[in-house]
C-alpha cells in the first residue's frame, strides 16, 4: 500500500483499505465456532479487535496485565452485545514467569484455540530492564509473545486437527519496523543503555514481531487489519505475510531476511533459557 492509498483510503487488492473498519472487513463472517486469545485486548486496537470478534460470535479471551481494566472492557462490550462470550485472564508479557503461568492456566481450561493475536505492546519507553533483565520494549513486544506462542501451539494444532479449521497466529507489527538499528536486531547489545534509542528500540521490537512470524511460518509447515487477517476467509492458507490496511505490504529488507529470522529465534530461545 502506497502513502496515497493510506491517505485516501483507496481499496487495495483485497477490496479493503485504510478507510475500512473492522466491522466492514468481517461482515458476514460467522465466528461462533472459534476461540481467540487477544493479548492487550482491553484497550486501543486490541479492544476493538475483542469487540468485533465477539460481535461475530467468537469466544474471546482477553489476556491483559490490568485485569480490572480488562473486566471493565468486557462489561462495556457486553452492554452492547449481551450474547458476547468474553473471559479475562491475567498476562504480564514483561515477565516470563507470568507468561508461563498464563499458558498453563489457559491450557488447564481445556478450551480449543483457533486464533492467537499477539497484539499487546509498549512504545517509546525510557531505558529499563524487565524483571528478567531484558530491555523492556524487546522483552514485552517480542520475547513475551515468543514465549507465549510456543506452549499454545500444541493446543492450536490439536484444535485444527479435530475441527478441520485452519489455526491462525497474528503478530501485530507496524511501519516502525523500518526504523531500527543498522543491523536490525542488536543481538549483542540488547541491554546496552548507552546505545539505547527509544524509537529504534521500538522499531527493533516491531521488526522482531515480523521475523518471529516469518520463522514460525517456516517451522509450522503449515482494528480492521487484525480482524481481516484473523477472520476473513480470503486468507485461508496464507502464512508468513505482512499486512497493512488489509493488504499484503512490502516490508523492509531486514524483515525479509530468513537468516535474521532464524538468528532471532535462536537468540530468543537462549534468552528464555538464561532467565530460568
Amino acid at each position: 500500500m502506497g502513502i496515497l492509498s493510506i491517505m485516501t483510503g483507496k481499496a487495495g487488492a483485497s477490496g479493503f483499505g485504510s478507510a475500512s473498519t473492522a466491522e466492514q472487513v468481517t461482515d458476514g463472517v460467522d465466528a461462533s465456532h472459534l476461540t481467540v486469545v487477544i493479548t492487550g485486548g482491553a484497550s486501543g486496537i486490541g479492544l476493538e479487535t475483542s469487540r468485533v470478534f465477539a460481535l461475530r460470535g467468537a469466544h474471546v479471551i482477553i489476556a491483559a496485565r490490568n485485569t480490572e481494566a480488562a473486566s471493565e472492557a468486557r462489561k462495556t462490550i457486553m452492554e452492547n452485545n449481551p450474547a458476547a462470550r468474553i473471559d479475562v485472564l491475567k498476562l504480564d508479557l514483561s515477565s516470563l514467569k507470568y507468561v508461563r503461568a498464563f499458558a498453563d492456566q489457559f491450557n488447564s481450561m481445556k478450551l480449543p484455540l483457533n486464533i492467537l493475536i499477539n497484539n499487546s505492546g509498549v512504545m517509546f519507553c525510557p531505558f529499563q530492564l524487565s524483571k528478567d533483565g531484558v530491555e523492556m520494549q524487546f522483552a514485552t513486544n517480542h520475547l513475551g509473545h515468543f514465549l507465549l506462542t510456543n506452549p499454545l501451539l500444541d493446543n492450536m494444532k490439536a484444535t485444527a486437527e479435530s475441527t478441520g479449521i485452519e489455526g491462525r497466529i497474528v503478530n501485530l507489527s507496524s511501519y516502525a519496523h523500518h526504523v531500527t538499528y543498522p543491523k536490525g536486531i542488536e543481538f549483542d547489545k540488547i541491554n546496552d543503555e548507552k546505545k539505547y534509542s527509544d524509537k529504534m528500540a521500538y522499531g527493533q521490537s516491531k521488526l522482531a514481531n515480523i521475523l518471529h512470524a516469518k520463522e514460525l511460518s517456516r517451522r509450522l509447515k503449515g482494528a480492521a487489519t487484525t480482524c481481516y487477517v484473523g477472520l476473513n476467509p480470503q486468507l485461508r492458507g496464507v502464512t508468513g505475510k505482512y499486512f497493512a490496511d488489509c493488504n499484503v505490504a512490502k516490508t523492509s529488507k531486514l524483515a525479509r531476511s530468513d537468516e535474521l529470522a532464524k538468528q532471532l529465534w535462536d537468540f530468543s530461545e537462549e534468552l528464555i533459557k538464561s532467565a530460568q
